[in-house]
C-alpha cells in the first residue's frame, strides 16, 4: 500500500479510512479451538450459521476519536491498553491469541496493511471489581502512556451482589484522570450471560455506567444490548458465544466483539471532525 503524505482533514478522512478500514477485507480464518478436553465448544454448523454482525445504533461511537486520528495523521504508533476483569484476561478463550484484545490488535494491525504499528495491552485480571482496578491504574494503565483504553467493567459487583451506587463515582474520577492524559477513552460494559442476568442489579449498573460515560463525554461500547441483541433478536444460543460456564464469552464471543470494536474504532478514528447522521441498518464485522 502506497505511504500518503499529510492532507486535509476533508480528504484525509477518506484516505486514512483506506488505511484503517482497509479496501480489501482480511482473508477469513478458522476460529481457535478449544485447548481443553473439558470445554465444549458450539457445534460447526452452529458457529458457521452466526455470522457476527450488531445495528450500527449499538456499535457506531458518537463521535471521532480525535487522539488517535492525530496519530494516524502523522503514522505514528498507536498504543491501546484493554483495562478490566476476566472478560479482558479473556477467560473462556482457547488461548491468548484468542481473547479480544489480541484479536482487536490484529484486526486493527490488518486494517493498517504495515503502514502504522499498533498494539493493544492486555492489562485485565479476574474478579476484580471498580475499586480493585483503581488500585493498579496508574501503574497498568497510566504508565503506558496509552492513545486508547477500552475500560471492561461492572460485571463482578453485580455477581457479588455488591453496593452498586458508589461505583458511579469511582467510575467518573478515574475517567477525568483518563481524559487529562489526552486518551481516547471507550468503556465497555457487562456481558449478556444467564449468570449475570441472575441477579437483580444488572439493570442498575448498566444504567449506571452509560449514564457516567455520557456524563464524562467518553464513548461506550455497549456489550450488553449487543449480545442481549444475538440471543433475543437473532435467536443465536448462549451457547454459542459463551463458554460452558454460561458467563465468559468463548472464541466466537471475543473475536466478534473485537471486530465489531475494531470496525467501531476505524470508523471514528477516520470520520471528518464534523457529521451529520448515524446510520441505523445493521453492519456486519468487516474481517
Amino acid at each position: 500500500m502506497a505511504r500518503l503524505p499529510l492532507i486535509g482533514a476533508g480528504a484525509a478522512a477518506v484516505a486514512l479510512a483506506a488505511v484503517l478500514i482497509g479496501m480489501h477485507p482480511p482473508s477469513q480464518r478458522p476460529q481457535p479451538q478449544p485447548a481443553q478436553a473439558t470445554v465444549q465448544p458450539p457445534a460447526p454448523a452452529q458457529v458457521a450459521a452466526a455470522v457476527c454482525s450488531a445495528p450500527s445504533q449499538l456499535t457506531r461511537f458518537t463521535h471521532r476519536l480525535p487522539r488517535l486520528a492525530d496519530r494516524i495523521a502523522h503514522r505514528e504508533p498507536i498504543t491501546s491498553v484493554a483495562f478490566g476483569s476476566s472478560s479482558t484476561a479473556g477467560v473462556g478463550a482457547s488461548s491468548p491469541a484468542a481473547t479480544y484484545p489480541a484479536r482487536l490488535e490484529t484486526l486493527l494491525k490488518e486494517r493498517a496493511e504495515g503502514t502504522i504499528p499498533i498494539a493493544v495491552l492486555n492489562r485485565g485480571v479476574g474478579g476484580e471489581e471498580i475499586r480493585d482496578m483503581l488500585v493498579r491504574f496508574e501503574r497498568d494503565v497510566i504508565a503506558a502512556k496509552p492513545d486508547l483504553v477500552l475500560w471492561q467493567l461492572g460485571t463482578n459487583s453485580v455477581l457479588h451482589d455488591h453496593e452498586i451506587g458508589g461505583n458511579g463515582a469511582l467510575l467518573a474520577g478515574a475517567l477525568a484522570r483518563l481524559k487529562a492524559t489526552g486518551a481516547d477513552v471507550v468503556v465497555i460494559n457487562l456481558q449478556y450471560a444467564p449468570k449475570v442476568l441472575a441477579h437483580p442489579a444488572v439493570a442498575t449498573m448498566v444504567d449506571l455506567i452509560s449514564a457516567t460515560a455520557k456524563a464524562a463525554n467518553v464513548e461506550l461500547f455497549d456489550r450488553f444490548a449487543v449480545m442481549k441483541y444475538w440471543r433475543e433478536t437473532r435467536e443465536i444460543p448462549f451457547e454459542t458465544f459463551l463458554s460452558p460456564d454460561l458467563l465468559h464469552m468463548n472464541d466466537w464471543g471475543y473475536d466478534c466483539v473485537a471486530q465489531l470494536l475494531a470496525n467501531a474504532i476505524a470508523d471514528a478514528a477516520t470520520r471528518a471532525p464534523l457529521t451529520a447522521g448515524v446510520p441505523t441498518t445493521p453492519v456486519t464485522a468487516r474481517r
